[in-house]
């Protein structure tokens, strides 16, 4: 591990503030909020008051992590300091702009804890910790052991969950060897991660109408690109009924590149405002799912990412600037392999 030289300053942060709120952004997983309620546990253990926050309802599929329904909706009126955790994009912060809470986040020194290593446009933040890493979950490892934080049992199963989430099982392409090291440090540090996979599992089981509802949106996966690309449109009626139950796009998505000879998966969903979302997925060796997501000013990883759009631009014509893209960025990988 390279010590991280934001960390004498980022002591100084925390030893200035007494109540911190942990706030992760609009587009909840696995990943932020483990993380968030990793540092929960890690404030706690070091005298400080932590208050969740998220500006949107958690998804069910995340309720298997114990302490998730701590978290508000609702930015608490006195604190010290803010802690954003796994973004390190203002875009993705739009509930608190919209409620008129930024400007409590702004008045107030802020740290970003992320991992995507992009850089931040949260231009209010003090103290910015975004260096490459699997997960948010592994950087608050890595600077809990440099500055000497407690590390509970509790907080030690959060930070497994979140680096397990995002490597995808420590298989993804951006597992690196000290990934594999810090999961093995937090086994051998009381985390059984037979018990931890039992328990997500329990929670992601569907309901009988959920399955059906899968079923009907694979009927409508769309493939391009000599089949290279694949799509599928979620309108409002759907996310409204399934949303509270399920994320739609989760329920195919990873089904989608399955498909034989495709490589990228897009999961389009078309909200009552006007509003569109992306969210895609990659298969090993064509990671542009970040390259793809930020022409549309969006981000996340090579092989993970998503954007959207609200400036009114038909549906129909997104969608075809996004195939688009996408093959073009399928091809220069393609000419740089030759």
């Amino acid at each position: 591990m390279q010590p991280y030289p934001e960390a004498d300053k980022i002591r100084e942060f925390i030893d200035a503030a007494q109540s911190i709120v942990i706030v992760q952004a609009d587009n909840p997983d696995t990943d932020s909020l483990a993380s968030a309620l990793a540092l929960e546990q890690i404030l706690s253990e070091l005298g400080k008051t932590a208050v969740l926050y998220c500006g949107v309802d958690l998804p069910t599929y995340l309720q298997y992590l114990p302490g998730w329904d701590r978290v508000e909706r609702d930015l608490p009126h006195q604190f010290d300091a803010s802690i954003i955790i796994d973004t390190s994009s203002n875009s993705l912060l739009e509930k608190l702009e919209a409620r008129g809470q930024k400007a409590w986040l702004k008045s107030r020194p802020s740290l970003v804890i992320d991992h995507h290593a992009t850089e931040t446009t949260i231009e209010y933040a003090t103290i910015v910790l975004n260096h490459p890493a699997v997960a948010s979950g592994e950087i608050i490892y890595e600077l809990a052991v440099q500055l000497g934080w407690p590390l509970n049992l509790a907080a030690k199963n959060l930070l497994a969950a979140a680096i397990l989430s995002d490597s995808l099982g420590l298989m993804s392409e951006a597992t690196t060897a000290r990934s594999i090291q810090v999961i093995a440090a937090l086994v051998e540090g009381g985390v059984k991660l037979a018990e931890l996979e039992q328990i997500r599992r329990e929670t992601i089981r569907r309901d009988p109408e959920l399955v059906h509802y899968k079923g009907l949106l694979l009927q409508r996966v769309e493939f391009h690109h000599d089949d290279r690309i694949a799509t599928v449109t979620i309108p409002w009626e759907e996310i409204e009924r399934y949303s509270p139950f399920y994320n739609p796009s989760m329920l195919v998505i990873d089904d989608m590149r399955l498909a034989r000879g495709t490589d990228v998966a897009i999961a389009f969903k078309l909200y009552s405002d006007g509003k569109i979302t992306a969210k895609i997925r990659t298969n090993y060796g064509f990671g542009i799912a970040d390259k793809l997501a930020e022409h549309f000013d969006g981000g996340g990883h090579p092989y993970a990412a998503g954007f959207k759009i609200q400036s009114g631009r038909h549906f129909e014509e997104v969608k075809q600037e996004t195939i688009e893209a996408a093959s073009q960025l399928l091809a220069e990988i393609k000419r740089a392999k030759k």
